[in-house]
């Protein structure tokens, strides 16, 4: 059965008074949830009518009805067939006639009936739009786990009293915008915001527009500059300056990604204040090469300017929005205070220059996130705070978490296939299977694997999402996966070398297209043997805290339990750092690491099946009749105890009660 309005909320209401409007709420919910129900229909002259949504449902339903002893009394038709309309007909014409002949015998009671019939249809709608189980969040509860703390707002403040007829509006607006002029400019407005532990989001999914991914394009091309760069002489030097470089450009991604996700602007300014941070992330980039030695200073006002404009624009929003100026005004205060020491690093030499740059970059990265100390202060810090501080972070904006998602996975997806690139060479021979085709395959099996180990195997049985779970562990979501993709790009670029080397037998320099000799090594160094296995371990231990952070479900009788396999995969990825201390060459260095790559895959596509399964043909254990197990701050004897009594279950309660859900964080 479907959640009443009432238990949603969490109100005191008399078992009396939740019959009828659960009536109401749950002809809502269904009109939602995007799925017909079969239902019933009761004829004028007593014979019940079942309505089934396809001929495989009807025959099953038939033998279902019969065995039940209902062989006489009753009709079946599918949904949409001629007999289907008639006994709507029928029924609709017979009640059309009691209700006339209701208000013509009693025309003070009927009106008086009808007028709290509509009372109570209204006040259902309106419950349900506050529960916010609208179609988009059932959809998203589905994907990234409940969350009691979770509410819908009307973005344009239009009338929410029915759900069913706002949602057709929104889709009407939309279809009415297709097709029309795109204003110069058009107020922001907060796609989602926090307000005393609530999220309030619009009702609509977020969906990634076409300059966002043209963004994730340009900034792909410039990760592997970088990480070319840095194999190209791998130095320990060369591992800091890619650090720097990279981190810095990772920011001109995650300000703009910010922005677009924070506030609803969809005007021709938005896009030139894009294009603005654009210009600014290729002048940076074409002064990476050198930076540390002549460019140093046109690298970091290029970055500055980028930054200093998320800066105004921080202040603009203040200005427009009153309801968030004070969390927009701290944002903005939080970006000056690295630019100070930006600045301060161009004027200073070495090693100096590093004791301002790295504080810089961590403001840079966890200044925003420390504001969530202020936002959400625990009890202690809110001892500590001025009392009127609160009151100004009593709103502040927060990230869609399907667009957040969908961004950074369109963005992984991105880097994987370019990394791919870097293993591309030309052969010159006529039958060209040597040890140089033989590396190159390997390559891209392990960035095979990778992709499917992130996309599916970590989201196989996904219960509740990180960023959904908790704050310490969406915190560390968002921050993983910074380390993870610099790993993952420094290992790829000096696989690239790898795979052209001919250090190793059946690696004929001459089988190589012209071009491509000068660029083959004929010894590799231990340098580069640690920017690969350091990186590509680096990578897979952090592929295991992201699957770490998220909360799977526990389905029984799986053969190696999640926390096993990330326990082998952590441990794999501790020996693939320390191969370079076998001093094998590039052949067998890669296909070692492939080979332990591919056990990890082998032991997750085995672990998280069941026993009874066959992992050679489609013998499955019976899913559809198992279970699986999750932590609720609920028990099963108070659902049953709260049935018995008609009394309403407090989802918030729950919610705090339940150690896994503390409210989230700015960005879900």
């Amino acid at each position: 059965m479907a959640d009443t309005p009432q238990t949603l909320l969490g109100t005191d209401t008399p078992a009396s008074a939740t019959t009828t409007q659960h009536d109401h709420a749950h002809s809502h919910l269904h009109g939602h949830s995007g799925k017909r129900v079969r239902r019933l229909l009761h004829l004028p002259d007593g014979r019940k009518v079942h309505v089934a949504s396809s001929p495989d449902e009807a025959n099953t339903l038939r033998k279902t009805l019969s065995a039940a002893n209902e062989k006489d009394d009753f009709d079946l038709v599918i949904h949409g067939s001629p007999e289907h309309i008639e006994a709507l007909r029928t029924t609709h014409a017979h009640h059309t006639t009691q209700h006339q002949n209701l208000r013509t015998q009693h025309p003070a009671l009927s009106q008086e009936f009808e007028h709290i019939i509509h009372e109570l249809d209204a006040l259902s709608s309106e419950l349900h739009t506050l529960s916010h189980h609208a179609v988009q969040l059932d959809a998203n509860f589905s994907k990234y786990g409940y969350s009691a703390h979770l509410r819908t707002h009307d973005a344009g403040g239009s009338d929410a009293s029915s759900a069913s007829s706002s949602f057709d509006k929104d889709v009407w607006q939309a279809e009415r915008k297709l097709g029309t002029f795109i204003p110069v400019y058009q107020k922001p407005i907060v796609r989602q915001y926090f307000h005393k532990g609530l999220l309030w989001r619009a009702r609509e999914a977020q969906e990634v527009a076409s300059y966002e991914l043209f963004i994730d394009l340009f900034y792909v091309g410039i990760i592997a500059i970088t990480g070319d760069t840095a194999a190209e002489h791998p130095t320990g030097e060369s591992l800091l300056r890619f650090a720097i470089t990279f981190i810095m450009g990772w920011k001109f991604w995650s300000d703009i990604s910010l922005l677009i996700s924070w506030f609803d602007s969809d005007d021709v300014l938005r896009r030139m204040s894009v294009l603005f941070v654009l210009t600014c992330l290729l002048g940076f980039t074409t002064n990476m090469a050198s930076a540390f030695e002549h460019t140093y200073a046109p690298l970091v006002g290029f970055y500055l300017a980028a930054r200093l404009f998320l800066t105004v624009s921080m202040f603009w929003y203040a200005w427009t929005i009153p309801m968030i100026r004070g969390s927009m005004v701290a944002n903005g205060i939080v970006t000056l205070i690295p630019a100070a020491l930006w600045i301060g690093s161009i004027h200073v030499g070495e090693p100096g220059k590093q004791g301002l740059i790295w504080p810089a970059m961590f403001f840079d990265i966890f200044g925003s996130g420390l504001l969530i100390l202020v936002q959400r202060p625990s009890a202690k810090m809110a001892k500590i705070l001025p009392k009127g501080l609160s009151e100004r972070f009593e709103f502040f904006p927060g990230t869609n978490i399907e667009h957040r998602i969908e961004r950074t996975n369109a963005f992984v997806t991105l880097v994987f296939g370019s990394c791919v690139l870097g293993l591309l060479y030309q052969s010159n021979v006529a039958f060209g299977i040597n040890a140089f085709f033989g590396k190159a395959v390997l390559g891209l099996v392990q960035a095979f694997v990778f992709n499917w180990i992130y996309f599916e195997i970590d989201s196989f049985n996904l219960h509740t999402h990180a960023i959904r779970r908790h704050v310490v562990s969406a915190v560390t979501w968002f921050s993983i996966h910074l380390p993870f993709i610099m790993s993952f790009v420094l290992s790829a670029s000096a696989l690239a070398v790898l795979v052209r080397a001919h250090d190793c037998p059946d690696a004929p320099l001459e089988s190589l297209f012209e071009t491509f000799i000068p660029r083959s090594e004929d010894h590799i160094s231990d340098g580069l043997q640690w920017f690969y296995c350091g990186g590509l371990g680096a990578s897979l231990f952090c592929l295991s805290i992201i699957a770490l952070t998220h909360t799977h479900r526990k389905i029984p009788h799986q053969r190696v339990r999640k926390e096993t396999r990330l326990v082998f995969r952590m441990l794999v990825s501790v020996i693939i750092i320390t191969l370079p201390k076998a001093h094998m060459n590039s052949l067998q260095l890669v296909a070692t690491t492939t080979g332990l790559i591919v056990a990890v895959l082998v032991l997750e596509l085995v672990g998280s099946s069941c026993w009874g399964e066959s992992m050679l043909w489609d013998k499955r254990c019976k899913r559809d009749k198992a279970t699986y197990s999750a932590k609720c701050g609920v028990k099963k004897e108070e659902l049953e105890k709260s049935v018995i009594d008609g009394t309403v279950l407090d989802v918030e309660e729950i919610a705090k009660r339940d150690g896994g859900e503390k409210g989230g964080v700015p960005g879900v």
